[in-house]
């Protein structure tokens, strides 16, 4: 694993922004960076990667299927008991799932580690399905990166085999919050995958789904939502007013209600204690008293923390890193910490993919702090040897 630096193309804002990709610049800064690539060997994609990524979604299944026949452990995952029917039927019954994303600590030598996963709504995908892979082609063809050189990505193909496999039925719609271009960027290049195969989409902002007096989920045209994919978290939508109406709806809801368990940072410890010393996991515990000090070498996650938000990290050099955030009034977990591999100033967060349920790429982020955000720089990748 090297990072190698390189010339950026000079026409790259004007291709990102022909190809869709608003929001390459966030707050003035970069947010797409390609004055440098990070370099794979195929053996550590394979074996580093790609076999764990497919290892560790196994495992988070398995414990889906524990916790959803254990009130004990829906409660000990905050889900509110009013959804716990909700959850346990859509596994069940199988609703079906796109997508989601590991996060990984890995330099390249050593095992890569789990440091959360992301199951109900990553973002990050188009710019590690589409654009970096349009700046390898435009690499090749420049000549500056060598004919064999590939990447660990067939998202695009995958999202299309994954939305192929969904049964048939009325349009579908995709959703967001209003005012995000990262988040509408992601539906966006999700609607692409879906019309590829001829389903028929439409967006709607989640704040304009409509609620009729029979309990029905509608658009601003009154029209029934038969099937939605949404990019707003279940722990939200669990506490909000029209949330309360979706068990008893006839919407089919993707993420599915299960991907809940999955997407909650209480399922690392279950993790760590259904697997105790597998080389892909960290120790991991519930905190039982958030107000204590963190210890040397260990890290403080709220169970809903996203974008690194109220994140607290104590390096064993007894450094203390904090990220402020909304993420405050949930259980957290304590995680052993992981350092990030650095590069220069840069720490280097691997986000590996899993479409449907498999192995699907990767997209890499980096930061000037060990806490990954939603500003930190995207840069890309190449397999190479």
């Amino acid at each position: 694993m090297k990072r190698i630096e390189i010339e950026e193309r000079p026409d790259w804002q004007q291709t990102a922004e022909r190809e869709g990709f608003d929001f390459h610049t966030i707050g003035g800064e970069r947010y797409w960076d390609e004055r440098a690539y990070y370099q794979f060997t195929e053996e550590q994609i394979t074996k580093d990667i790609e076999a764990p990524t497919q290892e560790l979604h196994a495992m988070c299944l398995d414990v889906v299927e524990r916790v959803v026949d254990s009130e004990e452990l829906l409660t000990r995952l905050a889900i509110p008991p009013a959804f716990f029917d909700l959850v346990r039927t859509s596994w069940k019954e199988g609703h079906p799932h796109l997508y989601g994303r590991f996060d990984f600590s890995y330099d390249g030598v050593n095992p890569a580690k789990l440091l959360e996963a992301n199951m109900d709504t990553p973002t990050s995908l188009y710019e590690a399905a589409a654009f970096q892979l349009i700046w390898l082609e435009e690499q090749i063809a420049r000549g500056v990166l060598p004919a064999q050189a590939s990447q660990f990505n067939s998202l695009a193909e995958d999202l299309v085999r994954a939305f192929a496999a969904i049964p048939p039925g009325g349009r579908f719609y995709f959703s967001a919050m209003s005012g995000s271009i990262e988040d509408r960027g992601t539906t966006d290049f999700m609607r692409k995958m879906a019309e590829y195969i001829g389903i028929e989409t439409r967006h709607i902002d989640i704040e304009d789904i409509g609620l009729t007096p029979e309990g029905r989920f509608v658009d601003l045209d009154g029209q029934w939502i038969e099937r939605i994919f949404k990019l707003h978290a279940w722990e939200h939508v669990f506490h909000e007013p029209n949330g309360q109406a979706i068990p008893g709806c006839d919407t089919q809801f993707i993420e599915p209600a299960w991907k809940s368990i999955i997407s909650n940072k209480g399922i690392l410890p279950l993790l760590w204690e259904l697997n105790e010393g597998h080389p892909n996991l960290l120790p991991c515990f519930v905190d039982k008293d958030p107000r204590a000090p963190v210890a040397k070498g260990w890290v403080r996650k709220p169970y809903f923390s996203r974008e690194g938000a109220n994140i607290e990290i104590r390096t064993p050099g007894d450094q203390v890193i904090f990220e402020d955030g909304p993420y405050n009034d949930a259980p957290y977990i304590l995680q052993q910490f992981a350092p990030l591999p650095r590069f220069g100033d840069s720490y280097t967060l691997i986000g590996s993919w899993v479409i449907g349920d498999t192995a699907s790429g990767i997209g890499i982020r980096e930061d000037d702090s060990l806490i990954t955000k939603d500003s930190s720089r995207f840069l890309p990748h190449v397999v190479l040897g």
